[in-house]
């Protein structure tokens, strides 16, 4: 695929690979509580003490998890991940629209942007299929093996400078210079990139993909077409689907003619760059 176009498909993961946070599967559970109680006891404290809501569960899962006696270590969070499930089609989705991108000769990478736990995803089936996931992590002690601050968080607005990193090729959470230069090339266009979200703590990315030229398209479950209509008819997003990910459905074929307008846009370009050069 050397010199080939690249596309860029951005996901957010929780209500849009999977119908549910990635927490209720598992963790909650694993701390005997209901995902209703353990998210209130997250909206409690950060009503209480201020602290940023993402920053809140984060810390949450970390007192619960000391309270109930569980080790919260990388490794037990890496085996929570093996019980998310997912929308229908999610797990043979990657294989299909990547096939699709080498027959119209465009390499396409997928990439997950989520305000889940990084260690919960990084241990769930589909991992393998990102070229970058950014999610919220936390930093383990080397002793006990158990977090002691967070690594990284991913709010809403902090997913929009994934788009810039992606576009350039500068994919490390932690490399900021590199991030900073100006570009002349991109190594892909924002054109060539699409995201995938399923509501409005998407909205700043899906804004952001959709002035720079590329395609925002909302997700919602089937016959919850209310959850995202105002997306669209705000000029919010491109597409709304339905959030079903197997072969000849309508969110499939959208993704393939973006794919097939990404090499027919290709291919124009190269057309003029060589009509010039004469």
């Amino acid at each position: 695929m050397d010199g080939k176009p690249i596309m860029a498909i951005i996901y957010d993961f929780d209500k849009t690979l999977c119908p549910e946070d990635m927490q209720n599967y598992s963790f909650i559970p694993a701390l005997g509580m209901t995902p209703a109680e353990f998210w209130g006891a997250t909206g409690r404290f950060s009503a209480k003490t201020g602290v940023e809501r993402i920053l809140s569960y984060m810390y949450m899962m970390i007192v619960l998890a000391k309270e109930k006696g569980i080790k919260m270590t990388k490794e037990w969070l890496w085996g929570l991940g093996k019980d998310i499930k997912y929308f229908e089609g999610v797990t043979t989705w990657f294989n299909r629209i990547n096939n699709y991108g080498v027959q119209n000769g465009i390499k396409v990478e997928h990439y997950l942007t989520s305000s889940g736990t990084k260690e919960i995803i990084d241990g769930c089936s589909i991992a393998k299929e990102f070229k970058m996931i950014y999610g919220c992590e936390f930093l383990f002690d080397d002793v006990t093996q158990e977090p002691v601050w967070p690594k990284f968080a991913v709010n809403y607005t902090q997913k929009t400078q994934h788009l810039f990193r992606i576009s350039k090729g500068v994919i490390e959470a932690t490399d900021d210079d590199r991030l900073n230069e100006k570009t002349a090339i991109r190594r892909i266009p924002y054109r060539n990139i699409v995201y995938l979200g399923d509501g409005m703590t998407d909205v700043p990315m899906m804004i952001l993909v959709k002035q720079n030229g590329g395609k925002s398209i909302a997700v919602y479950p089937r016959g919850r077409k209310e959850k995202v209509a105002p997306l669209f008819e705000e000029g919010r997003v491109n597409y709304i689907c339905v959030a079903d990910y197997t072969a000849n459905s309508e969110l499939e074929k959208v993704m393939k003619l973006i794919i097939e307008s990404v090499a027919v846009t290709s291919m124009l370009e190269k057309k003029e760059k060589s009509v010039f050069a004469k």
